[in-house]
């Protein structure tokens, strides 16, 4: 009776959670001794016959063959025009993004992907902005902007906060810049403190001082005149000596 039993419900079994119960009860009831060593290993032998019927009519759900993402895959980025892309990229480079010191660690396309953390940085305190965001702005692919922010983080000048989602996608990391020099860099707008220095290298502006003597020195209050107020001087002055001698020579017996 129990062998018939466990047959039928073998056979009209519609899931594999439903086979691995029926097994567990076949073996405890051999267990007990209540079937055979032979029934039992027929009723195993069928159960294991409809387990495979039972997954060869499983069909797959939610995830495709060959895929190990429930997510869509990522478009390709390309930039609609390469010589845009390319202006974009070397105008940000170009652009001081951070102090010589520290740009001088970094090729053009990874100063134009620090230019863009550095802006965002300034503006909100930190970036959020997903990679994609952040290559389409610096005119470079995601793999290399990945790769500028991370030789970043190796040399220490910022910090990677990841905000992973178990079952559901991800937020995008918020990058915050730690270095001071690139703070102080970025909090007086891109402009280094060396201009001011650059009056004292090279060649100095000389002022002599007078080494005469002080008390000799006569300070003329009078206006300096040109050359026609100085010839106007000297016809005024001759006219009066020649007025002066005529008078002089009448008053004469």
């Amino acid at each position: 009776m129990f062998h018939a039993t466990m047959r039928e419900a073998i056979e009209g079994a519609r899931t594999l959670a439903q086979l691995d119960d029926l097994s567990r009860t076949i073996w405890q009831a051999h267990a007990a001794e209540t079937v055979t060593d032979g029934e039992a290993q027929g009723l195993a032998e069928v159960l294991h016959t409809r387990r495979s019927a039972i997954r060869e009519a499983v069909t797959s759900v939610g995830i495709p063959l060959g895929r190990v993402t429930l997510f869509p895959p990522r478009r390709l980025q390309r930039a609609p025009e390469r010589s845009v892309a390319i202006e974009r990229r070397r105008r940000l480079a170009c652009s001081g993004p951070m102090p010589p010191a520290l740009a001088s660690r970094f090729t053009t396309g990874q100063l134009a992907v620090l230019r863009v953390v550095g802006d965002e940085v300034a503006r909100h305190g930190a970036c959020g902005l997903p990679v994609d965001a952040i290559a389409a702005r610096a005119g470079v692919c995601r793999r290399l902007a990945q790769g500028a922010i991370r030789l970043a983080e190796g040399d220490g000048l910022l910090t990677i906060q990841e905000r992973r989602h178990q079952g559901r996608k991800s937020d995008p990391n918020v990058v915050r810049i730690i270095s001071r020099e690139w703070l102080q860099w970025l909090r007086r707008g891109g402009r280094s403190a060396a201009p001011a220095l650059l009056g004292s290298i090279g060649c100095k502006t000389l002022h002599p001082t007078d080494k005469g003597d002080p008390q000799r020195q006569v300070v003329d209050t009078e206006p300096k005149k040109g050359c026609r107020g100085a010839a106007g001087d000297l016809d005024r002055s001759d006219r009066t000596r020649i007025l002066a001698g005529g008078g002089a020579g009448r008053a004469m017996p």
